[in-house]
């Protein structure tokens, strides 16, 4: 754990090793896209008995199976079973109010010139659940429920196969609860890995080819989503995951133990996870309070079961940052551009209008960041290093399609688009462009006849 000063966060930001794409993870991924696209299920099965816990000759899950997990869950585990059906009541009912956001239109440009958009789903969505060793059941709820909610025709979920072929039984309970509140169930694939990916973008014997492919993954998976795009639509390529907490304590002990609390949330994901801290520089903040922080993690770390993973997170990259004044700290935030960014502060409004770049925004001490992984409704498939300076999280808008129309007719508006297109075909020496307007002028009715 490294405590800086604002001062000398550039220099510290320009030497800091962000995550680099790893040649042998690639050559590997290439290696399992291409046999994929020749071999199709015979490849898949291939890389699943070498990388998998099993390799199941059919990949696709029958329904009963995912019903039957649900039915289980709520006879064995109801507690579990109520808090997912909550939060997968807040997710459809975030997902469906983002929804109303887009909507179709048409705009009259003038006499003639009338352009528009249609907002549709796309046909069929993927999302990926890894199931490694935390099977991340909340995940499916996160993808599933936004994508049958912008009114996918056809909704997939693929997540690895355990021992008996099957995915882990709560992610499979997971995507039967989503099919019981969105009215549509989805069709389940035990498909881990690249091969998954490569399964879902270009289509085998059994698994069909989707549209878009949505959710977090390893290593492997991101690599192959990553060289995929293109074939198929993909939300994002998600690294490590990361957090930022901008902290002004009221109460030095006690705000440095909800830091720590927060900062090891993230940590505990991956050695690779990054947890870091903004903290005052004056007032009772000081430097103080970044040695407190420091003393929270040190006593929180010692009965918390995910410890080594989280010590190697803090070593390797957990950062507090103390900073001089609200304008030093909102520019600190936003050149970090955090996958989540808490803001545990005294009036934390007058930061909004300062901070730019972030996945999701928590907004005072009692907006968790954990609260948005699992059960408040926003979601948490987010943008990762760095890459909230230029996209959002994941949500119903990566299953919708912005289509625009073109609607002309006689009319003064029709008539001068149609010579400024003549004029710029021309000047970009596209004279066949320029001709296909101009035929559309005066007389354009004897064409018609």
């Amino acid at each position: 754990m490294r405590i800086i000063e604002g001062a000398g966060f550039d220099a510290y930001w320009k030497n800091f090793s962000h995550p680099q794409e790893d040649e042998t993870v690639l050559s590997l991924v290439r290696e399992i896209i291409a046999a994929v696209r020749t071999e199709g299920d015979a490849a898949v099965r291939r890389y699943a008995a070498k990388f998998d816990k099993s390799s199941p000759p059919i990949p696709e899950v029958p329904a009963g199976f995912a019903a039957a997990a649900w039915d289980s869950l709520k006879a064995g585990e109801g507690e579990l079973a109520w808090a997912l059906e909550l939060a997968a009541e807040h997710i459809r009912r975030f997902a469906l109010e983002q929804k109303m956001q887009f909507g179709d239109f048409e705009y009259p440009m003038g006499q003639g010139l009338v352009t528009g958009q249609r907002v549709i789903p796309v046909e069929r969505a993927a999302v990926y659940a890894p199931g490694g060793r935390f099977p991340l059941v909340s995940t499916v709820l996160m993808g599933l429920i936004p994508a049958l909610s912008a009114g996918v025709e056809e909704a997939i979920l693929a997540s690895p196969p355990g021992p008996d072929g099957l995915p882990d039984r709560r992610i499979l309970a997971a995507a039967a609860l989503t099919g019981r509140i969105c009215g549509k169930v989805p069709r389940i694939f035990a498909l881990g890995g690249a091969q998954a990916i490569a399964a879902l973008a270009l289509g085998t014997e059994t698994v069909p080819r989707v549209d878009i492919i949505a959710g977090p993954g390893n290593k492997y998976v991101a690599a192959a989503k990553r060289l995929l795009y293109g074939q198929v639509g993909i939300d994002f390529v998600a690294g490590p995951t990361d957090v930022l907490i901008i902290a002004e304590p009221a109460d030095p002990a006690r705000s440095a133990e909800l830091v720590a609390a927060d900062m090891l949330a993230q940590a505990e994901h991956d050695p690779d996870a990054r947890a870091r801290a903004l903290v005052p520089r004056i007032g009772e903040g000081g430097p103080g309070f970044a040695e407190e922080i420091r003393k929270a993690l040190e006593r929180r770390l010692r009965d918390l079961p995910t410890r080594e993973t989280a010590r190697a997170s803090l070593e390797a990259g957990g950062l507090i940052v103390i900073y001089r004044d609200q304008a030093e700290a909102a520019r600190i935030a936003n050149a970090i551009a955090p996958e989540h960014l808490e803001l545990q502060t005294r009036n934390p409004e007058s930061w909004l209008p300062l901070l730019k770049n972030y996945g999701s925004l928590f907004i005072g001490p009692l907006a968790a960041e954990a609260l948005g992984d699992y059960s408040a409704g926003i979601n948490h498939t987010l943008p990762t290093s760095g890459s909230a300076r230029f996209t959002g999280g994941l949500s119903v808008r990566h299953f919708l399609k912005t289509l625009t129309t073109l609607r002309c007719g006689p009319g003064e508006a029709f008539d001068a688009a149609r010579r400024a297109a003549v004029l710029i075909a021309g000047a970009e020496g596209l004279t066949a462009h320029g001709e296909s307007a101009g035929l559309r002028g005066p007389g354009f009715g004897a064409y018609l006849k």
